[in-house]
């Protein structure tokens, strides 16, 4: 229990854990892959605000989410509460807005994983728009590479569905959660903070989640079709020349 509050146990076995798990009955395959002890990276797709709540609720132990700033600034009160609910189960907000930022949410992450504690982790970035696996930020393999940590790779199931984006009430229904076997990436060890590797242990936890899911994979950042900056075209994998240029960690 070191690490977390008497609030986020309270959550997790008698305010909010037990609902869900009575409305929702998530279905659950892969249990056997969540270690018991020692520090892992969660890596999983993202389609859903709720998926950090149902995740929460089904691993035994404590993880720590790398949650998007907004989550922690949000004016009113509606984000008065929101920030409260994400400090009280240790959630960490992390500032995507230049590349010290992005640094500095590393190094938190760096901390939970070095402590031997469970980091959760959305490579993509972001939510799907569109329910589409996109192309993960390198953030999650510095991490992992510099921490030799192994990767959970997880899949949520039907969480789009339950929350789409910009509803206010969840629909109810059945939710269901993956996970696979490790990753093991000790094959790069010291090679942390080299673009080539980083993006090839990026693509390999990507493809991972792709073949889990059946997501149909789109070779673009889904922050970037989100903007309207560019537009989603089907792809297979990052080649080389796009992993030079690849500085885009969170």
């Amino acid at each position: 229990m070191k690490g977390t509050g008497l609030f986020f146990w309270l959550c997790k076995y008698v305010f909010i854990g037990p609902w869900l798990r009575l409305v929702f009955r998530p279905k659950l395959r892969g249990t056997q892959h969540s270690p018991e002890t020692g520090a892992a990276v969660f890596a999983s797709n993202h389609l859903s605000f709720s998926d950090s709540v149902f995740l929460m609720i089904v691993v035994k132990r404590h993880i720590t989410f790398l949650a998007k700033a907004e989550y922690f600034n949000s004016p009113g009160i509606k984000g008065f509460f929101t920030k409260w609910f994400f400090k009280a189960i240790g959630q960490v907000a992390i500032d995507r807005s230049s590349g010290s930022a992005a640094t500095a949410a590393l190094d938190t992450g760096l901390r939970v994983l070095n402590r031997g504690d469970f980091l959760g982790i959305y490579p993509e970035g972001t939510r799907s728009p569109d329910g589409r696996l996109y192309r993960g930020k390198t953030g999650v393999a510095r991490m992992v590479l510099q921490s030799n940590t192994p990767v959970i790779p997880v899949v949520m199931v039907n969480t789009d569905k339950i929350q789409p984006i910009g509803s206010k009430w969840p629909k109810i229904m059945r939710v269901g959660i993956q996970f696979g076997e490790p990753l093991d990436f000790s094959r790069y060890e010291g090679m942390a903070g080299d673009r080539l590797v980083e993006r090839a242990v990026t693509d390999e936890i990507m493809a991972t989640l792709a073949r889990m899911s059946g997501q149909e994979y789109v070779d673009v950042y889904a922050a970037g079709v989100k903007s309207g900056a560019v537009k989603a075209r089907p792809a297979r994998r990052a080649t080389n020349a796009a992993a030079e240029e690849d500085e885009d960690l969170l």
